[in-house]
């Protein structure tokens, strides 16, 4: 299965597309900033789970953030748990600086 996916900016949202099918086939929401993007919500109709759409829409957005020197906030657990599973991509999450403690 052919899977294409976009960013779709105006919309803060990652896009997948089967070949052949009109509608959208998954969905990564995401929060951007100058330096960070942060996803937070990634969704796949029960008719597409388990065809890789997920993962595509992963690897398209990380590699993407790569590209354009982004930290990565995965508070979406589904995105945690694949960066967790695919330590080549480790080095992209945010670390945060700060030093306060309560």
């Amino acid at each position: 299965m052919a899977v294409d996916v976009r960013d779709v900016p105006e919309a803060h949202r990652y896009e997948a597309r089967v070949a052949g099918e009109s509608r959208v086939a998954g969905v990564a929401e995401y929060l951007r900033t100058k330096e960070l993007i942060a996803f937070v919500h990634t969704e796949v109709p029960p008719e597409f789970e388990g065809s890789g759409i997920g993962s595509a829409l992963v690897r398209t957005a990380l590699d993407e953030a790569r590209a354009a020197n982004l930290r990565v906030l995965a508070t979406c657990p589904f995105f945690a748990g694949w960066i967790a599973r695919h330590p080549a991509y480790h080095d992209l999450l945010y670390q945060s600086g700060s030093n306060v403690s309560d």
